[in-house]
Order: structure tokens, then sequence, then C-alpha cells
């Protein structure tokens, strides 16, 4: 009798997540031509931008995309899928201890994503073409700090998992990590969401593999939570794979970093980020080692261009090749990823 109740049960929390997930994605099908009426009559156009994320001039980008850059592409996108995930998760999935957090990170880096993005459609196009960087920097931050603090004061996490060392306890500087976590992950994510359909198959990936790490720990609230974005982010990228209607803009990535940061933060599973999410950190590193080569070698660069994928756009690969091939690494990180995490639980 008991396991006739588990397995009803389980068939009850699938049937709802597979619902909510596909109401998510038919919620974001629906709002698409609302957001195209508007981005197109009010010409939200995205500015390219002109500085190399590893300082100077973004000749190479520039060469690159000369050709895209002359049709007139509106940006703001992710607030499609912002307002799905919301209306979903507020009406069906809220909880307290799973899915508040994630979701106010989510709305909190969306409403500065999105200040940022009506900033660049609105600003001539040179240098970043949007919010200076330091303040941008604060606001973020300031979401980071706060959601640091609830997980803290109000959810009463103080320790992280580390393989082989157990539950290490770290009191009140959960914060902190939790502040570098999040932050860390949504610009990840931002710097990775520079080719058509890129960055939404890449978070498919990243959140699919999430929801299922947070069904094995029982966190079935968080688990539909991440399919839900799941199912926004596969009608978002219906429409951004090459060539792309629209982009998703910072309102989209910075929410889905910021989100993506706090569900390894819940899932006490921040060890496996950077496996599951390996295409953001090499994307991330190319900049960094970009950067610093050019202080330290006299303006001489390791990669051609940074991020990593205009790189290969450079050496010869078509942009469709790039993402498809990120794709892949990315499913096949995500399949590490959770074998690892079943490792630790046997």
């Amino acid at each position: 009798m008991t396991s006739i109740i588990h397995i009803g049960i389980t068939l009850h929390f699938l049937l709802q997540l597979l619902l909510l997930s596909f109401l998510s994605f038919a919620t974001a099908m629906i709002l698409t031509p609302l957001y195209t009426h508007f981005a197109y009559k009010y010409h939200w156009w995205k500015k390219p931008r002109t500085d190399a994320w590893s300082g100077g001039k973004a000749l190479v980008y520039q060469k690159l995309h000369a050709e895209k850059h002359k049709k007139l592409i509106p940006t703001m996108a992710g607030v499609i899928f912002v307002i799905s995930v919301l209306l979903v998760t507020v009406f069906y999935d809220l909880s307290r201890g799973e899915t508040w957090l994630p979701l106010a990170g989510l709305i909190g880096a969306g409403l500065i994503g999105l200040i940022d993005d009506s900033i660049n459609i609105r600003s001539n196009g040179s240098g970043v073409a949007g919010m200076q960087a330091r303040y941008k920097f604060i606001l973020y931050s300031l979401v980071s700090l706060v959601g640091g603090w609830w997980f803290y004061y109000k959810l009463g996490v103080s320790t992280i998992f580390l393989p082989g060392l157990g539950h290490v306890g770290l009191g009140i500087l959960i914060i902190p990590l939790f502040w570098l976590v999040v932050i860390a992950t949504s610009n990840a994510v931002n710097i990775s969401d520079g080719l058509d359909g890129l960055a939404g198959g890449l978070l498919t990936s990243s959140f699919s593999v999430y929801g299922l790490i947070s069904v094995f720990e029982h966190k079935y609230q968080l688990a539909i939570f991440c399919f839900v974005i799941v199912g926004a982010l596969l009608s978002y990228t219906w429409f951004n794979i090459f060539p792309a209607r629209f982009y998703m803009g910072d309102v989209g990535s910075f929410a889905l970093g910021t989100a993506l940061g706090i569900v390894a933060m819940q899932t006490d599973t921040v060890y496996l980020l950077p496996i599951i999410g390996i295409v953001y950190v090499a994307e991330t590193g190319s900049v960094i080692i970009n950067r610093v080569s050019k202080k330290l070698r006299n303006g001489k660069k390791v990669f051609l261009s940074s991020p990593i994928h205009h790189h290969f756009e450079a050496i010869g690969w078509p942009e469709t090749k790039v993402t498809m091939r990120f794709w892949i690494v990315g499913q096949v990180a995500a399949v590490i990823g959770l074998i690892i995490f079943l490792i630790n639980r046997i």
C-alpha cells in the first residue's frame, strides 16, 4: 500500500512538473507577439558594442558581425520568459523555502537588466552602449547580498558541501560566498550571450540538470521552478536561433544567470557549477586571459577575439557551427555534473 501511495505521489509530481513547464512555454509563446509588436513599433533595436570585453576597440567582433549589425534586431526579449516564469511560479509553485529566493533573484536582476537595456536602445551605439559597469556591479551586488542575507538568516543555511570534506560550516561567511557565486554566474552567462541561440541552448541544459538534481534532493518545487524556466527558454530559443528574430538582452541574461547561481547554492552543489557551466567558465576565462595578456604582453592577445566563441568565428567556423558545438559541450558537461552528483550521493 505504501509503495502504491508513493508511486501516486511521484506521478502527481511528474504530471505537475510537465504541465507547468508546458504552461510556461505556452505563456511565453503567447507573450511573444505582444513583445514583438511593441519592440518593432518603438524601435527597441540593440546597439552593438564598439569596445572589446578585454579592453580596446572590438575590431575583430565588428568585422565578424558587420552584416548582422546592419539589420535592426530588437533586444529586451528576456522580459518574455521573465514574466512567464513569474506568472507560473506565483500562481502554481510559490514556496517560501524553495522558490521565493530564486524568483526574487530572477526578478531583481531582470529589473536592473531592463534599465540597462533601456539605456542601450536609447544610446548612440558608442562604447558599451548601456549602463556604466560600476553602477551595474553595485546594483547586482545589492541583489546578491540581499539574497545571501535571506539565505543565511531566513533559510538558516550556514554550511557548504565539498566532496571529500562533507559539510563545511561557514557561518555568516555564507553570505559573501553567496554573493560571489551569484555575481560570477550572472556575469558569465551575460558574457556567453553573444551568438544567436547560444545562451538559450546552454541555459536549457544547465537548468534541466539542476532540475534533476533538485528532484534527487527532494526539493520538488525548486525542481519545478527549474523546468518552468526551461519551458520558457525553449519558447525564446525557438525565435532566437540563427538568424535571430530578437535578443534576450541583459534583462534575460542577468536574470537567468542570477537564478542559476541561486539554484546552485540552494541545492548545495556549488562545486558542480563550474562543471555544469564549463562553457560559461571558458567564455569568461577567455576574456580574462585576453585582458591580462594585453596588459602584460604589450597589447598581444592569446585569442583573436573574446569571448572565445568569437575566436572560433575568427578562425573560420560559421556562427551556427560554433553555437551547436558549444551546445554539445554544455550538454555533455551537464551530464558529467549529474554523474558526479550521483556518485557523491551513493
